[in-house]
């Protein structure tokens, strides 16, 4: 990927590679279950994590003293981690950057309530560190004894897709050999579900269904990601097998409103644009879209608007993983990276769950029912938040 460095504009950083990936989410635990579940082609049961068990994983003191957004955070890299057989002989040039939308509401809902009932004395001592939004952060650091960089994004839902590009271009640009990135999310408390409904915003039939003629809102998901990153010297030296390279990535913002998407998609088509030439690709070379896909009318409208705008030949199939997982808001990038990093390893695109009728206004061949191969190894992932914020990510086969 390419990287800016003073006056003389854009010149060639060391290669990305990404040698581990991990995943808490609906489907299950684990980055590969993820794969599987999403390549099934069926529709979900919830939205939300089951059959997790954080005290297995990390004890019941630490479990008790990280949030659930955080223990998602940790669980991932934790597979991550083991997946890659990480090794790296300078902790100061090893760093982790994570994501998170809202970092520990459910710490802040249950403390509020402990003050209210039991008085402020009874509030937990760890209370602050489980509410900070980079607690995630400082949990993988601290486990794996991280000294480099150690960075948290926030950024709404646009925040996974930032932190995996803002990790590679830590590594693009020299500083870092090795990071730890992704992001985690857990926000379905009833006062989230009230405010996100109360702005219309989630589907008042509790089904997500991206680029659907019916499409009427998202649903609430949670979970978290992480993937490995190193340069490719790095990597190559140790033996590490490589799933992906990290090409590109761009950020922009729409500048428009604080939670409705530009409909002219103007922010979106120049984040899309300045991703492809940032990873020096065009967009022939796109074999598939990893979408944001949110189901929400206006955002499915924005973003089919923005790909036609750069794919003015023919917008490559496109899926959106929020049929099966909801929308894990700052996780959902990292959530997406992932399930693209496997497309690109597998040559597989999974299909869209939930959606069955593709709105002709947006003219867009969406993947539904079952898998489809991947023309050309070359996956562009998106992500929009609130606030008008836009990532685009591009991943591709070494």
């Amino acid at each position: 990927m390419r990287v800016v460095t003073g006056p003389d504009g854009p010149v060639e950083g060391r290669r990305v590679v990404v040698t581990g990936v991990g995943a808490v989410t609906a489907a299950g635990v684990g980055a590969d279950v993820l794969f599987k579940v999403l390549c099934e082609g069926v529709d979900p049961e919830s939205a939300l994590v089951r059959q997790f068990d954080p005290e297995a994983l990390f004890g019941t003191k630490d479990a008790r003293r990280l949030d659930r957004f955080s223990q998602y955070t940790l669980a991932s890299a934790i597979e991550a981690h083991r997946d890659a057989n990480l090794e790296f002989a300078d902790p100061g040039r090893a760093g982790v950057l994570f994501a998170t939308g809202v970092g520990g509401i459910a710490s802040m809902i249950e403390q509020l309530t402990v003050l209210r009932e039991r008085g402020p004395e009874r509030v937990s001592p760890f209370f602050i560190p489980m509410l900070m939004p980079n607690a995630g952060a400082a949990a993988v650091s601290l486990r794996f004894g991280m000294r480099g960089p150690c960075q948290t994004v926030t950024t709404a839902c646009a925040a996974g897709t930032h932190a995996v590009i803002d990790a590679a271009r830590l590594i693009a640009q020299g500083r870092c050999d090795v990071m730890l990135t992704g992001g985690g999310e857990s926000a379905t408390e009833q006062i989230a579900f009230a405010g996100f409904r109360n702005m219309t915003a989630l589907s008042r039939t509790g089904v997500s269904r991206p680029f659907d003629v019916a499409r009427d809102g998202f649903v609430l998901g949670e979970g978290g990601a992480a993937l490995v990153l190193e340069s490719l010297d790095h990597a190559t030296a140790r033996g590490a097998t490589i799933y992906a390279e990290v090409l590109g990535g761009a950020s922009t913002a729409d500048a428009y409103h604080i939670t409705a998407p530009d409909p002219e998609a103007t922010g979106a088509i120049s984040c899309i644009e300045l991703a492809l030439e940032d990873a020096s690709c065009v967009p022939g070379d796109i074999g598939h879209v990893n979408a944001h896909g949110t189901s929400t009318p206006l955002n499915d409208l924005a973003e089919s608007k923005a790909l036609h705008a750069v794919f003015t030949d023919g917008v490559p199939p496109v899926t959106s993983v929020k049929g099966y997982l909801g929308h894990s808001l700052g996780a959902a990038g990292a959530i997406e990276a992932v399930v693209s990093v496997l497309t690109v390893a597998h040559g597989v695109i999974p299909p869209t769950a939930g959606t069955t009728d593709v709105d002709p206004a947006l003219d867009l061949d969406v993947v539904l029912a079952t898998p489809r191969t991947i023309e050309r190894r070359v996956v562009l992932s998106n992500s929009f938040g609130f606030g008008g914020h836009n990532g685009t990510l591009i991943v591709g086969a070494l």
